[in-house]
């Protein structure tokens, strides 16, 4: 552990490092989602200790000091822990077979691997693993949000120096109420973000009551859902403001767009955290009651935020006696983000800012950039940018 919390980095792969980075290794080829399909077999050999034997099909960050791997062992399913190095110095039983060709997140490696009596520790107990690991995943998805909120900064940022800059047929670019309107949409996404992810960071602070903890167990998936699936959107509008240039690799944004997919696709693509949403709801209710809790924060402000609400918990009664309410989940998650959002922003934003994002995302189409409500102050949103 303190090598896990020290914040220095040390990049050589050697004994007695004072700082250690992990990956994790769950998913197998005849699994995917189905961590539970794994085959990896773990032999006890004594104490904590077992030899690990299998293959992961994504094995996260190789160049890791180590990994947390689930692995099937007497007792069923368990997670463990495997380091690079063995306490003599020498190298753990790990085969990297390949690098995974990815979209784009190259500089974070992903790979196949195969373990061939490789060491490992076991964390937790026996047959538990996925409760285990389960712990580091929901950080992981907390991670995303707040990835894809920070690529949407950067684009935003992106996006905003350049129309500043650049003039065309006579006028700055930001200063052509289209464009105006085009950096103050991707402005209101980027806020909504970052008020969303701050208040989802701050229920995992060690510090957090009941309430909070509660909040966060159905939080993480609205957010992670909701946050994540609209970065590369977000990312490609940005990248249309620079023109041709935008689409070269002179330019960042061509890496930003690349980049955004993987956080919705890592620790749950969108419909696997649809159902977990819908897990929360049926398993956990206390977890609605903390969220909605947050939601009532806000009554009173917009009227057009309360209808959103009222509809919204409206919807969950509609789904508790719907039989084909997995095929509604991502509609219900869309209502929950929505809602949350404009909560927030309702409290913490400008009234320019909560006005434009509530008529927009809950009035009006709100999944093409630029198309605001009339009315809308887009100038001194996109100032803000």
């Amino acid at each position: 552990m303190p090598r896990l919390l020290n914040t220095a980095y040390e990049p050589e792969l050697v004994p007695g490092k004072r700082s250690a980075l992990f990956g994790m290794a769950m998913t197998e080829k005849q699994g995917g989602s189905d961590v539970r399909a794994g085959t990896t077999a773990a032999r006890p050999i004594g104490g904590d200790e077992y030899e690990l034997t299998g293959h992961k099909w994504f094995c996260s960050a190789p160049m890791s000091d180590a990994f947390l791997v689930l692995a099937r062992a007497p007792g069923g399913l368990s997670c463990f822990l495997l380091p690079r190095l063995l306490p003599d110095g020498s190298h753990n039983e790990i085969r990297i077979r390949r690098l995974k060709d990815k979209v784009g997140n190259r500089a974070n490696a992903s790979s196949e691997v195969e373990y061939e009596g490789a060491r490992a520790h076991l964390v937790g107990e026996e047959g538990r693993g996925v409760r285990t690991i389960i712990e580091m995943v929901t950080r992981t998805r907390l991670d995303s949000v707040l990835g894809s909120t920070a690529g949407m900064r950067q684009a935003t940022a992106e996006a905003a120096w350049h129309v500043r800059h650049r003039a065309a047929f006579g006028a700055r670019l930001i200063d052509q109420p289209l464009m105006t309107q085009v950096i103050a949409d991707l402005q209101l996404e980027t806020e909504a973000a970052t008020a969303t992810s701050l208040r989802l960071a701050r229920a995992y602070d060690e510090d957090a009551t009941a309430e909070e903890v509660a909040f966060r167990r159905l939080a993480t998936a609205v957010a992670k859902y909701w946050i994540c699936k609209r970065g590369p959107g977000h990312a490609y509008e940005a990248m249309e403001c620079l023109g041709g240039n935008g689409y070269t690799e002179a330019f960042p944004l061509g890496m930003r767009y690349r980049e955004q997919p993987v956080m919705a696709i890592w620790e749950g693509s969108g419909n696997v955290i649809a159902l977990d949403v819908l897990r929360a709801l049926s398993r956990d209710p206390q977890s609605f009651e903390a969220f909605d809790a947050e939601l009532a924060r806000s009554a009173g402000a917009d009227r057009r935020l309360d209808a959103h609400v009222r509809r919204t918990r409206e919807l969950i009664g509609e789904l508790s006696r719907d039989d084909a309410r997995d095929a509604r989940a991502r509609e219900l998650v869309t209502a929950l983000a929505l809602a949350v959002q404009g909560s927030l922003l309702v409290r913490a934003a400008p009234p320019s800012v909560a006005d434009a994002f509530i008529g927009s995302r809950l009035g009006g189409d709100g999944h093409l950039s630029g198309v605001l409500p009339l009315g809308t102050d887009a100038a001194s949103i996109a100032a803000r940018a």
